[in-house]
C-alpha cells in the first residue's frame, strides 16, 4: 500500500504517530463493533473484487478516523491519497486527485465538512457513477466535459456530522460513529505505545495514564510521550503510578483528566455567568477562545463526563463542576 498525502495536509503529530500506528483491524484497539462490521464490508468487497462502498467515520478529534482509512486501504491491499476539506479549494483540485486514482483506491477526506459548496457538488456524481463533470470557459462558449473516474472508495471523517449536508451523508453508504474508549483499551494502547518507543510502562502507570486520557488515544499517546520525557529526566526511565502522577501534575492535568482549558471554561461559567446558562457566543468570547475550540474540543468531554449541560438557553454547569472545583452550589441561578 502506498499512502500519498496531498501537498499542505498535515495531521497533528504527524512525524511521531506514522510509528504508532496500527497497520491492520487486528492491531487496532477498541472501537470493536465498528471492527467487526468493517471485516465483513471488506471481506465481502474482495470478494466481488469491488471497491469498498463509501464510508463517513465521525466523532470526536483523536479516536482514530484517520487510522482506520489507512487501515481500510490496507487491509484491500490499494494506496490510499490523503487531503481534507479545506485543503481543497476549487473543483480543479479535487478532479486533479479523482483523475488520478487507480481502481479501487481509497480517497480520504478528512473534517469533509468543510469542503466548499462548488466542491462538494462535483463529488456526487464521482461517488455514485465514478464521473465528473468540468466545465470549460465561460458564458455562451462554456462546454460541460464528462470525464470517467475508475471505481474507488471515498472515506470521509468528520467530528461535526450535522454539518455535512444531506445530499454529502446520503451519499455515504456506510457510517461509523466512533465512540470514547474506555479504560482497559486506553491502558492496552499506552502499554503497546511504550514497547514502541522503548520506554517500560508498569500496569499501574499506564492507567493512571488512561484515566486521565479523556477517552482518546492521541491524548494517552501524547501523555505517555510527555511522560517519558519526566521519567527519563527525573527517574530511572520506568513509568509507574507515582512518576505518571508527579508528571501529569507537571502537565496541570488532574484526577478527571481535565486541563488548564477545561477550568477555564467550568470556571467561567461558575463564578463568570453564575452557573448558566450561557451562550456559546458569549462564552467564547468571555475566554478570548475559538468557538470551535470549545465545541470539538473541550465540550464533548465535559459532556461526557457530567460536568456540563446543553440547554436550549445555553451552557450550564452540573452539580459535578461545582463539586470538583470546591464550589459551593448555594447561589445559583439555575436549578
Amino acid at each position: 500500500m502506498r499512502t500519498e498525502r496531498i501537498a499542505g495536509v498535515e495531521p497533528e503529530d504527524e512525524q511521531m504517530t506514522v510509528s504508532l500506528r496500527p497497520s491492520s483491524l487486528a492491531e487496532f484497539i477498541g472501537q470493536e463493533e465498528t471492527k467487526e462490521k468493517l471485516r465483513i464490508y471488506l471481506a465481502a468487497a474482495k470478494n466481488r473484487d469491488e471497491p469498498l462502498d463509501h464510508v463517513l467515520l465521525q466523532g470526536p478529534p483523536g479516536l482514530g478516523k484517520t487510522t482506520l482509512a489507512q487501515i481500510v486501504a490496507a487491509e484491500l491491499g490499494v494506496d490510499i491519497r490523503i487531503s481534507s476539506g479545506p485543503a481543497i479549494e476549487k473543483a480543479g483540485d479535487l478532479a486533479a486527485i479523482l483523475t488520478n486514482l487507480h481502481p479501487h483506491d481509497v480517497f480520504f477526506i478528512d473534517e469533509i465538512h468543510r469542503l466548499r459548496r462548488n466542491v462538494e457538488e462535483i463529488l456526487y456524481p464521482a461517488m455514485e457513477d465514478y464521473k465528473i463533470d468540468i466545465i470549460l470557459g465561460e458564458g455562451p462558449n462554456a462546454q460541460s466535459l464528462r470525464i470517467d473516474l475508475p471505481p474507488f472508495t471515498l472515506v470521509g471523517a468528520t467530528t461535526r456530522a450535522g454539518l455535512i449536508s444531506a445530499p454529502m451523508r446520503d451519499r455515504f453508504e456506510v457510517t461509523f460513529r466512533m465512540e470514547f474508549y474506555g479504560l482497559d483499551d486506553l491502558r492496552t494502547i499506552i502499554i503497546r505505545t511504550g514497547r514502541i518507543l522503548g520506554i517500560e510502562v508498569s500496569e499501574d502507570g499506564a492507567e493512571e495514564l488512561a484515566k486521565r486520557a479523556r477517552g482518546t488515544p492521541r491524548i494517552a499517546n501524547r501523555l505517555l510521550r510527555r511522560t517519558r520525557d519526566y521519567a527519563e529526566v527525573r527517574g530511572d526511565g520506568h513509568i509507574d503510578r507515582e512518576i505518571a502522577r508527579q508528571s501529569l501534575a507537571l502537565l496541570r492535568i488532574d484526577e478527571a483528566g481535565l486541563n488548564g482549558l477545561d477550568h477555564a471554561v467550568l470556571d467561567a461559567i461558575i463564578n463568570k455567568f453564575d452557573g448558566g446558562p450561557v451562550g456559546l457566543e458569549t462564552l467564547s468570547a468571555s475566554l478570548s477562545e475559538e468557538r470551535d475550540t470549545i465545541t470539538d474540543v473541550v465540550e464533548p468531554y465535559l459532556l461526557q463526563e457530567g460536568f456540563i449541560q446543553r440547554t436550549p438557553q445555553g451552557r450550564v454547569a452540573t452539580d459535578r463542576a461545582y463539586a470538583h472545583l470546591g464550589k459551593p452550589t448555594t447561589n445559583r441561578l439555575f436549578d
